[in-house]
Protein backbone atom coordinates (compact mmCIF):
# COMPACT_ATOMS: atom_id res chain seq x y z
CA UNK A 1 0.00 0.00 0.00
CA UNK A 2 1.29 3.34 -0.88
CA UNK A 3 1.91 5.24 1.83
CA UNK A 4 -0.08 8.35 3.03
CA UNK A 5 1.03 11.90 3.35
CA UNK A 6 -1.28 14.15 5.84
CA UNK A 7 -0.51 17.74 5.98
CA UNK A 8 -2.65 19.08 9.05
CA UNK A 9 -2.83 23.33 9.24
CA UNK A 10 -4.19 26.08 10.96
CA UNK A 11 -7.55 27.65 9.91
CA UNK A 12 -7.36 30.59 12.08
CA UNK A 13 -3.77 31.43 10.57
CA UNK A 14 -4.83 31.02 7.12
CA UNK A 15 -2.18 28.20 6.28
CA UNK A 16 -4.33 25.97 3.97
CA UNK A 17 -2.64 27.80 0.40
CA UNK A 18 0.44 27.05 2.12
CA UNK A 19 -0.54 23.48 2.78
CA UNK A 20 -2.06 22.97 -0.64
CA UNK A 21 1.15 24.14 -2.26
CA UNK A 22 3.23 21.66 0.04
CA UNK A 23 0.70 19.05 -1.16
CA UNK A 24 0.78 19.94 -4.49
CA UNK A 25 4.88 19.58 -4.69
CA UNK A 26 4.82 16.33 -2.75
CA UNK A 27 2.01 14.86 -5.09
CA UNK A 28 4.61 16.32 -8.51
CA UNK A 29 7.93 14.95 -6.90
CA UNK A 30 6.39 11.73 -5.92
CA UNK A 31 3.63 10.99 -7.97
CA UNK A 32 4.59 7.05 -8.01
CA UNK A 33 5.23 6.44 -4.30
CA UNK A 34 2.30 8.50 -2.69
CA UNK A 35 -0.83 7.00 -2.56
CA UNK A 36 -2.21 10.32 -1.42
CA UNK A 37 -2.21 13.27 0.72
CA UNK A 38 -4.49 14.62 3.10
CA UNK A 39 -4.92 18.38 3.90
CA UNK A 40 -6.39 18.21 8.01
CA UNK A 41 -7.51 21.42 9.10
CA UNK A 42 -6.67 22.15 12.84
CA UNK A 43 -6.12 25.34 14.77
CA UNK A 44 -3.88 26.49 17.17
CA UNK A 45 -1.18 27.20 14.93
CA UNK A 46 -0.61 23.75 13.92
CA UNK A 47 1.38 22.90 11.09
CA UNK A 48 2.21 19.31 11.24
CA UNK A 49 3.29 16.63 8.63
CA UNK A 50 2.79 12.76 8.61
CA UNK A 51 3.95 9.84 6.63
CA UNK A 52 1.78 7.25 7.57
CA UNK A 53 0.71 8.78 11.03
CA UNK A 54 4.36 9.00 12.16
CA UNK A 55 5.25 13.07 12.69
CA UNK A 56 8.22 13.90 10.62
CA UNK A 57 8.02 17.75 10.97
CA UNK A 58 5.60 20.21 13.44
CA UNK A 59 6.17 23.61 12.70
CA UNK A 60 5.50 24.06 16.57
CA UNK A 61 8.02 22.25 17.82
CA UNK A 62 10.65 23.49 14.57
CA UNK A 63 9.69 26.95 15.60
CA UNK A 64 9.34 27.25 11.77
CA UNK A 65 8.08 26.60 8.59
CA UNK A 66 10.10 23.80 7.12
CA UNK A 67 12.06 24.13 3.62
CA UNK A 68 10.56 22.47 0.51
CA UNK A 69 13.53 21.10 -0.31
CA UNK A 70 14.19 19.76 3.46
CA UNK A 71 10.62 18.49 2.95
CA UNK A 72 10.87 16.46 0.34
CA UNK A 73 13.96 14.89 1.52
CA UNK A 74 12.39 13.85 5.06
CA UNK A 75 9.63 12.48 2.79
CA UNK A 76 12.08 10.65 0.15
CA UNK A 77 13.57 9.38 3.27
CA UNK A 78 11.18 7.89 4.36
CA UNK A 79 9.18 6.05 1.43
CA UNK A 80 12.08 5.86 -1.20
CA UNK A 81 15.35 6.30 -0.39
CA UNK A 82 17.12 5.81 -3.21
CA UNK A 83 15.07 8.21 -4.77
CA UNK A 84 17.17 11.44 -6.98
CA UNK A 85 15.70 14.36 -6.23
CA UNK A 86 17.58 16.56 -8.54
CA UNK A 87 18.21 20.03 -7.42
CA UNK A 88 16.66 19.41 -3.91
CA UNK A 89 19.37 16.84 -3.09
CA UNK A 90 22.18 19.78 -3.92
CA UNK A 91 24.07 21.12 -1.17
CA UNK A 92 23.64 25.09 -1.10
Amino acid sequence: MAPRIEITYCTQCRWLLRAAWMAQELLTTFEKEIGEVALIPATGGKLDIRVDGNLIFSRKDEGRFPEMKELKQLIRDRIAPDKLLGHSDRKD
